[in-house]
């Protein structure tokens, strides 16, 4: 069976690039132990003479604001949201791509009602078709029935961006099954920078382009090889501001699996050679992508991708089967909540509109979390106290006794990530521990059985000299 058959469901992209990888494989990699982080505190404190200066690689003012962000929504939309595929095969024709109502700033009001802060669109998904009127193909809007061949859906995803205050974001997938030069390597390669040429020059500033590896086979049967050097200094050049994500970065790395769960550890340094090409597979690999690395030599934090749906495009046959209100909740503790960004796709329906479903539970989902944080705890002290060449403590007193249920620790990670490990106690009586945990990084949430406690520690390990944290503690 292939992705073209109908009433198949695709592999996942990890699945596929599994199948299909090329290149060397993946370098193992090695999980971080408590003698290797004393080993990477002791070999930075030999190598600067003080543990207060050494250097760990530190977030870009570009990566810094995509991260705190959190939360970005992906639409999957195109003429297979109309032949009702996952992956067109790329003989879909152009006037099937027929969205009678098309409303992009739905979209970008949906997005924000969830608290999202930038929104990515599929401009060109693996069947070829092209949501801008490009010079490159007529596999294209130009050549559909909506707006008479004269519509762009970049120019109103942007345009709906900038209205509602959010970021915009595209991908352009790599892997072509219409175009003819694919897999015709040199020519298809300038096809493609033409091609994100156009996306980059034509809608203004771009905060996110988004890549995969997915490399099939093309028209002639031939599959391409990529010139991913190229690629990525094209966006450089023309948006030197926008990340760019991949399994590989350069800038933001894929957490490894599409389910919305970063690992619990979670280091948004890595070293790069662990995971070497965009499609490297293997567990080893796997492992790198969800947990980075303590002694990465690199600043490439990790987002979670999931779809509200089963399927990433849409279907009339999963309009009942919309993650619920709770599910979200969830998948936002697991993703922004392990030091990760939320990448959530909600796939716009044939009429060109978000499904009230899909709308309802995003809202629900926003008003979820603000209603526990709403439940704050405001404490009397707040201690940050050294106690070790690396290791630290704070300590949160609060005026009467409280019932807690949720704690949000962060790290300044402009400062870099150093904790490795965390305990969370509390002192009243006799002391008892409530939470542990590794990394902590932007943000860590944790739920823990409901305690009512007049004080909180945190005690903190980290690979060189501590850095304050903070903590907030919710009903």
């Amino acid at each position: 069976m292939t992705p073209s058959e109908d009433n198949v469901v695709p592999p996942s992209r990890r699945e596929f690039l599994h199948r299909v990888a090329w290149g060397v494989t993946g370098i193992a990699v090695a999980t971080a132990g408590s003698a290797r982080l004393g080993a990477q505190a002791q070999a930075n404190t030999q190598a600067t003479g003080n543990p207060a200066t050494a250097e760990r690689p530190r977030p870009s003012a570009a990566q810094l604001a995509w991260q705190r962000d959190e939360l970005a929504l992906f639409l999957h939309f195109g003429v297979n949201t109309f032949s009702d595929r996952e992956w067109g095969d790329g003989t879909e024709s152009p006037t099937s791509f027929t969205p009678s109502r098309l409303d992009a700033r739905q979209w970008a009001r949906a997005a924000k009602a969830a608290g999202a802060k930038a929104m990515i669109l599929t401009a060109k998904h693996h069947d070829g078709f092209c949501l801008w009127p490009t010079e490159t193909t007529s596999h294209s809007v130009r050549s559909s029935l909506w707006k008479r061949g004269q519509g762009d859906v970049v120019r109103e995803f942007v345009n709906a961006c900038r209205a509602e205050g959010l970021k915009a974001g595209l991908y352009c997938s790599p892997w072509d099954r219409n175009h003819k030069t694919y897999g015709d390597s040199p020519r298809y390669n300038d096809v493609y920078i033409a091609q994100l040429t156009e996306l980059l020059t034509r809608y203004g500033t771009i905060n996110e382009v988004w890549f995969d590896g997915a490399n099939g086979e093309g028209p002639n049967g031939k599959r391409q090889v990529y010139d991913w050097p190229r690629t990525w200094a094209l966006v450089r050049t023309l948006q030197p501001k926008a990340v760019m994500f991949s399994d590989a970065g350069p800038d933001v790395r894929w957490i490894g699996n599409e389910r919305g769960v970063a690992g619990e550890t979670n280091w948004s340094t890595i070293r790069p050679e662990a995971v070497p090409y965009i499609g490297a597979s293997g567990d080893d690999v796997i492992r790198a992508l969800q947990e980075g690395h303590a002694d990465g030599s690199v600043w490439r934090p990790g987002e979670t991708d999931v779809s509200i749906r089963p399927g990433w495009f849409y279907h009339p046959t999963e309009d009942t089967k919309v993650k619920s209100v709770d599910q979200l909740v969830d998948l936002y503790f697991t993703s922004v909540g392990r030091n990760s960004k939320l990448l959530l796709n909600v796939p716009p329906t044939r009429d060109g509109l978000l499904h009230p479903t899909d709308v309802a539970n995003l809202a629900g989902m926003r008003a979820a979390l603000d209603q526990r944080w709403a439940g704050v705890i405001a404490h009397a002290s707040q201690a940050w106290r050294v106690t070790g060449p690396t290791t630290a403590e704070l300590s949160v007193r609060f005026r009467a006794l409280q019932s807690v249920s949720t704690i949000d620790l962060r790290e300044d990670i402009a400062q870099g990530q150093r904790v490795a490990r965390w305990t969370l106690a509390t002192t009243d009586g006799s002391p008892r521990e409530l939470a542990s945990g590794t990394t902590i990084g932007y943000r860590h949430l944790r739920r823990i059985a409901p305690s009512a406690v007049t004080s909180l520690t945190v005690t903190v390990e980290t690979v060189d000299a501590p850095v304050p944290i903070s903590c907030a503690a919710y009903a």
